[in-house]
């Protein structure tokens, strides 16, 4: 019989609540339990429980796991001034966990959450989705086929909103950041330059971003990152007048051509096979690139992020059995995070930085 898993929920109704569905996707899932939920918001914490179908509802997540000692846990809220003390518990009480994105607020934080993983033998899958959609697997074997050639470059824009500057870089940059690497390999260095108002932002500009995240500054970011082969990527975000949101996503650019893709479980993306990267030829078109392949008809249904959840959940759990890491596992989220900090240690000493960073504490709280 196949082992049936106990899972249990940590949200923070008004403080994060459950993130993207990293609650509800458990009742999508085969051979798992939802056992009990903790949130510390009596009204939100009847809702979920009802939500989730299961009567164990803690206010405190610590007795929770104490008491129910599950098999993994679900660490939703959005805000990130509570997921390392959350991580760290539930990695110590033997829980494989599903982390919302992105990971904590420092390097430091990072650190203490994989010293912890590693020391009690923990799984953690991060909520990068969109690395596991099969348009990705796609992409990368066209990438791997030759398609694209060499890849010489890599574009990334945040999603400019109202966040637009150092809180797009937090919040929807380790997306984007992550596909990087994912493409790329582990960046060497990383140069930037953080503006508000046009100025390079000094400590006076530096404040609390929302959702517990920390410092941010900045309504405008520019970052350039080295890889092996000589590859370069660059990532911008500012707070944009026009056409906010509609930049967002990454390019890839090869000596073959280039791809265009989004973020989600099915991300749009799209080939150009032109080396001039320029779209003017009427002989050569843009084709769609789908789950089945290039220029071909999408067998899926777009379920939104949830469908991208199961995929992370069932890795997870596959993880666990086998004892390897997920596919967007803690090392993973810390590795966007550490791409995020870079740019403010770039611009803190005013000089390109290598990786790994040496300095694990947050940038911003050092600058003069």
């Amino acid at each position: 019989m196949p082992r049936r898993f106990r899972v249990a929920v940590i949200g923070r109704t008004g403080k994060g609540n459950y993130g993207h569905g990293l609650d509800t996707v458990w009742t999508t899932v085969d051979d798992v339990e939802v056992v009990a939920v903790a949130d510390e918001n009596e009204k939100g914490r009847t809702e979920a429980a009802k939500r989730l179908k299961t009567r164990n509802a803690y206010a405190d997540y610590r007795a929770m796991l104490a008491k129910e000692r599950p098999d993994i846990v679900s660490v939703a809220a959005r805000w990130l001034d509570q997921h390392r003390d959350m991580v760290v518990a539930c990695a110590e009480a033997g829980a494989g966990i599903f982390l919302e994105k992105p990971m904590c607020r420092t390097l430091a934080e990072a650190d203490e959450m994989v010293a912890a993983c590693e020391r009690c033998h923990v799984k953690l899958a991060i909520a990068h989705q969109t690395r596991y959609s099969p348009r990705i697997e796609r992409i990368r074997e066209l990438i791997a086929a030759g398609r694209l050639g060499e890849i010489l470059e890599l574009r990334a824009r945040g999603k400019e909103d109202s966040r637009g500057g150092g809180e797009d870089l937090m919040v929807l940059g380790t997306h984007l950041l992550d596909l990087m690497r994912f493409f790329a390999g582990d960046p060497c260095w990383c140069f930037a330059r953080v503006f508000d108002k046009n100025k390079p932002v000094t400590k006076k500009e530096v404040h609390e971003g929302d959702e517990g995240m920390g410092p941010v500054a900045g309504d405008c970011i520019y970052a350039a990152y080295g890889f092996d082969k000589s590859i370069v990527a660059n990532f911008g975000s500012h707070r944009a007048r026009h056409g906010a949101g509609s930049r967002f996503g990454l390019q890839i650019f090869g000596s073959k051509g280039v791809i265009h893709l989004t973020t989600g479980s099915l991300p749009a993306a799209f080939f150009l096979e032109d080396p001039s990267w320029f779209p003017g030829n009427p002989t050569i078109a843009w084709k769609e690139i789908t789950s089945a392949g290039l220029d071909k008809p999408e067998p899926l249904k777009d379920g939104g992020l949830g469908l991208a959840n199961q995929w992370i959940v069932r890795d997870l759990i596959a993880a666990i059995e086998n004892d390897r890491q997920p596919f967007g596992s803690i090392y993973d989220g810390r590795a966007a995070l550490e791409m995020i900090l870079a740019v403010y240690e770039s611009h803190r000493l005013n000089r390109p930085v290598d990786f790994p960073l040496k300095n694990r504490r947050h940038p911003l709280t050092m600058l003069e």
